[in-house]
């Protein structure tokens, strides 16, 4: 898989691509991010490990991957949210599962979206879950039906 090109997409859809790249530029400890569809369909990805296994010429595959995040956030989303609904207990904001060797986060966007952040077990967890707030409040406005099937679009091309 590769990285979707920005080339001939909307000012929206650039905007969320700079954003997601700038959460895990400037966010220590962040290995990956994904946004995901309410339908499970990876949106967005910025996928650091994948680039340089490409740039120092190896292939890395599917796992670990961005592909493989968006996978777990949209299982843990749909898990989640059918156990609120058996407890009563409204709508879901974030969840966290913390690993011996790392931590994924997800937080609701809107629609049903979520993002989801895979980072290292050392990471300083508030910052991950301010910067994933500051995220959504910029992206859950745009995230539009017509600007969803835009960035669907542009990562079934870039595959």
């Amino acid at each position: 898989m590769t990285a979707p090109s920005t080339f001939g997409l909307s000012t929206e859809a650039r905007n969320l691509h700079w954003l997601l790249s700038n959460l895990v530029e400037e966010v220590p400890g962040v290995h990956s991010v994904t946004v995901v569809s309410s339908d499970g369909l990876m949106l967005l990805s910025s996928d650091p490990g994948l680039a340089t296994a490409k740039a120092a010429g190896g292939q890395r595959g599917p796992r670990g991957s961005s592909a493989d995040l968006a996978t777990i956030v949209s299982g843990i989303g749909s898990l989640t949210v059918g156990a609120a609904k058996l407890m009563d207990g409204g709508g879901i904001k974030q969840t966290m599962v913390a690993m011996d060797e790392g931590s994924v986060f997800v937080m609701s966007i809107s629609d049903g979206s979520l993002l989801g952040v895979h980072a290292t077990p050392d990471c300083d967890m508030s910052v991950i879950a301010y910067h994933m707030a500051l995220f959504v409040g910029r992206a859950g406005h745009v995230l539009t039906p017509e600007l969803r099937s835009e960035l669907r679009k542009s990562m079934e091309s870039a595959q």
